[in-house]
């Protein structure tokens, strides 16, 4: 991917991830615009960031995602990199129970609004030079987590879907990214000090951003990245016993 001369939209880019690699863009010179529910981390993040700008978007609600995509194309014509960042994840039941509140945020959020996101803005990006679709999926999508079931399924279906995205989009000028991060401190697993440092994290990611891969792994992700197959189930059990105490 070209890393500079971009403008660059991305969704979820108030905090954890998200806000980490909208200011490794912002640094290289990029006009970035980030988007989330929360006003506060926005405004927060583009305060901290001058010449950053920012959006308010629930990924949730179609009407939000056509509105903002509509905006984006007025106020910024030049927008040539869509990042599909945003996402939820909510501890859940490991017995399977599951409350269906969490499972319809869940799935809105992390599957449906990135293919809202991108159907909004795909005829836009045909018509640019080089454009990009960069999808954030997760290990988890790989080796899925009993007390994170419905995000890791969600993960899954999202790399399944950028595959096809992918090659639907293969003789056009947008070219289709995935990046699957391993477990990274942020909010959003309250900082877990087994997880990969977010600033180690953004500079790794950044580095594999900068070649022509599809697919944007640092080292510590990619076993679990090649982990799918007729003895996925191993490493499966191995993980989440641990993660049970096991």
């Amino acid at each position: 991917m070209k890393l500079t001369g971009n403008t660059i939209f991305i969704t979820g880019g108030g905090s954890g991830i998200g806000r980490g690699l909208a200011e490794a863009f912002h640094k290289l010179g990029n006009k970035v615009i980030i988007s989330g529910r929360s006003k506060e981390r926005l405004e927060d993040t583009i305060q901290a960031n001058p010449g950053m700008s920012a959006v308010e978007l629930n990924i949730q609600d179609p009407a939000s995602v056509n509105s903002v995509a509509q905006h984006l194309m007025n106020e910024y014509p030049d927008l040539n990199v869509l990042f599909n960042n945003a996402g939820v994840y909510t501890p859940e039941d490991p017995t399977g129970l599951v409350d269906d509140d969490t499972l319809v945020q869940t799935v809105t959020t992390n599957l449906l609004g990135p293919i809202r996101m991108a159907a909004a803005l795909q005829e836009h990006l045909k018509s640019k030079k080089e454009a990009y679709i960069i999808n954030t999926t997760s290990i988890l999508g790989f080796v899925p987590v009993a007390q994170g079931a419905v995000y890791s399924a969600t993960k899954a279906a999202l790399h399944s879907y950028t595959l096809t995205q992918r090659y639907i989009l293969k003789d056009t000028s947008v070219k289709v990214l995935e990046i699957a991060p391993p477990l990274v401190q942020t909010q959003m697993i309250n900082y877990d000090a087994n997880a990969m440092p977010l600033t180690a994290f953004i500079e790794e990611t950044m580095k594999v951003l900068g070649t022509d891969t599809n697919e944007v792994l640092v080292e510590s992700a990619k076993m679990y990245r090649n982990n799918p197959g007729p003895n996925e189930n191993i490493l499966v059990n191995q993980v989440n016993d641990m993660m049970s105490g096991k």
